[in-house]
C-alpha cells in the first residue's frame, strides 16, 4: 500500500511537469516579434522618395522640351516674317525713289524739250521777220534764200546748261570763301583794334620755335642771348619776316632764381651793364628792341633801369617792360628821361591749357576795344598747344574786324 502511493505521487509530478511543460510550449509556441532598425526604414523611405522624384523630373523636363521647340520656331517664324516685312519694305521704298527719280528725269527732259520747241518757235520768228524783211528789200525775180537748219536752235540751251553748272561752281566758291561764324563768341573790334603777339624765350628749341612762325599773321619774337640756338633762331625768325628782340635776361628778386648767361645783376656798374648789352646785341642783331627776361629786382631799380633806356635810345631800339614786378620803375625812368617804352598787358600761357589762353584772350580783345591796342606774351615752349589755338581764332578775329602787328609798327607806344 505504501508503495501505491509513491506512484501516485510520482505521477502526480508527472502532470505538473507536463502541465508546465504544455504552458512553456504554449508560451513558446507564440511568433516571436519583428524588429526593424530605424535606419532601414529612413533608406527604405529614401529610396522612394527618390523614385517618386525622378519620375517626376523626367517628366517634367520632357514635356518642356517640346514647348520650348514650338516656342523657338514660333520666334523663328516671326522673324522670318519680320526679316520679310523689312525686305519689302526696303522693296518699296527704293521703287519709290526710283519712280520719283524717273519722274524728275521726265518732268527735266519735257522741260527742256519745251525750252527747245520755246526757242526753236522764236527761231522761226525771227527768221520769218528777217525774210518778210529782205523780200520786201528784194525784187520778186531773185529767189528767196534756204532757211538755215533746224539744228541750230539747240546751242542755245547747251549755253543755258553750262552758265547754269558755270553759276553752281562759283555758289560753290562763294560758300568755301564765306567767313565763319562767330564760334568763340568774340566781341567785334572797334575803330581797327590791334593785337600784338610777343613770344619769349626763343633760342632754346629749333623744333618749337616753327609752328610760331607758320602763324599767318606778323609776330615779334624774344630771343635769349648765349644759349644753344641764340644765332640760328634770330636768323630764321628774320627770314620768314617777322621782328626779332632781344631777350635781356635780369636778376629777379629771388637771388635763388638763376636768369641764365648774359644776364644783368644788382651789384653790375653801368660799364658792366653797357658791355653786357652790347654782346648779347651783336650775337642776336640786328634786333628791333629788347625786354626783359625774369628781372623783377632790375626793373624795379631806377638807377639800373635809367642805365638801360638810356642804352636803348643811343641804339635806337625800344624797351619793353614785361611787367614780370608790380613795383616796375620803367614807367617813372621813361616820364624822367623823355623816353618812350612799350609795356606788356597779358600772359597767353602761365596756365598751359587752351581754356586759360581762350579767357586772357578775350582779356586782351576787351583792352583793346578799349585803348586801341594790346600786347600779349607769349612761351616758345608753348609749342604743343598755344600756335594751333592762334591758327584756331586767326579767321574769326579777322572777320570781326582785328588787326595784327609787331611791337614796334603797333600803336601801343607809351610815351
Amino acid at each position: 500500500m505504501p508503495q501505491k502511493r509513491t506512484t501516485g505521487r510520482t505521477s502526480g509530478k508527472a502532470t505538473r511537469k507536463t502541465s508546465s511543460k504544455r504552458t512553456t510550449s504554449r508560451r513558446t509556441s507564440k511568433k516571436p516579434k519583428v524588429y526593424i532598425p530605424a535606419y532601414k526604414a529612413i533608406i527604405f523611405c529614401i529610396a522612394i522618395i527618390t523614385i517618386c522624384m525622378g519620375l517626376l523630373l523626367y517628366t517634367t523636363i520632357k514635356t518642356p522640351d517640346s514647348k520650348v521647340a514650338q516656342s523657338m520656331t514660333e520666334r523663328f517664324e516671326e522673324d522670318n516674317t519680320e526679316k520679310k516685312t523689312e525686305s519689302e519694305v526696303k522693296k518699296e521704298e527704293i521703287k519709290k525713289t526710283e519712280e520719283k527719280t524717273a519722274a524728275k528725269k521726265t518732268e527735266n527732259t519735257e522741260k527742256k524739250s519745251e525750252m527747245k520747241k520755246e526757242e526753236a518757235k522764236k527761231t522761226e520768228a525771227t527768221e520769218k521777220k528777217s525774210d518778210s524783211k529782205k523780200s520786201e528789200t528784194q525784187k520778186p525775180e531773185t529767189p528767196s534764200k534756204e532757211t538755215p537748219k533746224k539744228t541750230e536752235p539747240q546751242k542755245p540751251a547747251e549755253e543755258q546748261s553750262k552758265k547754269e553748272e558755270k553759276k553752281d561752281s562759283t555758289a560753290v566758291i562763294d560758300k568755301k570763301n564765306e567767313p565763319q561764324k562767330n564760334t568763340y563768341n568774340f566781341p567785334a573790334a572797334k575803330n581797327n583794334a590791334q593785337l600784338i603777339f610777343v613770344f619769349d624765350d626763343g633760342g632754346q628749341n629749333l623744333s618749337h620755335l616753327a609752328p610760331f612762325l607758320n602763324l599767318p599773321f606778323p609776330i615779334t619774337v624774344a630771343v635769349l642771348p648765349q644759349i644753344a640756338y641764340s644765332k640760328e633762331t634770330a636768323a630764321k625768325v628774320r627770314a620768314s619776316g617777322n621782328e626779332v628782340i632781344l631777350h635781356q635776361p635780369m636778376q629777379s628778386v629771388s637771388a635763388s632764381v638763376n636768369p641764365g648767361p648774359g644776364a644783368i645783376k644788382p651789384g653790375m656798374s653801368d660799364e658792366e651793364i653797357k658791355t653786357i648789352l652790347f654782346t648779347n646785341i651783336n650775337e642776336v642783331g640786328p634786333i628791333s628792341g629788347m625786354n626783359n627776361h625774369e628781372g623783377s629786382a632790375i626793373t624795379a631799380d631806377a638807377e639800373k633801369m635809367a642805365v638801360i633806356m638810356q642804352f636803348c635810345s643811343q641804339e635806337g631800339i625800344y624797351f619793353l617792360d614785361s611787367r614780370t614786378n608790380v613795383e616796375t620803375k620803367v614807367p617813372y625812368v621813361a616820364g624822367e628821361l623823355g623816353y618812350s617804352y612799350y609795356e606788356r598787358n597779358i600772359f597767353l600761357d602761365n596756365e598751359k591749357t587752351t581754356a586759360n589762353a581762350l579767357s586772357e584772350l578775350k582779356k586782351g580783345l576787351d583792352l583793346a576795344n578799349k585803348n586801341g591796342s594790346v600786347i600779349m606774351i607769349g612761351h616758345i615752349w608753348s609749342a604743343d598747344f598755344l600756335p594751333e589755338f592762334l591758327q584756331d581764332v586767326y579767321p574769326e578775329l579777322k572777320a570781326l574786324g582785328y588787326t595784327f602787328s609787331t611791337v614796334s609798327k603797333s600803336k601801343a607806344k607809351k610815351n
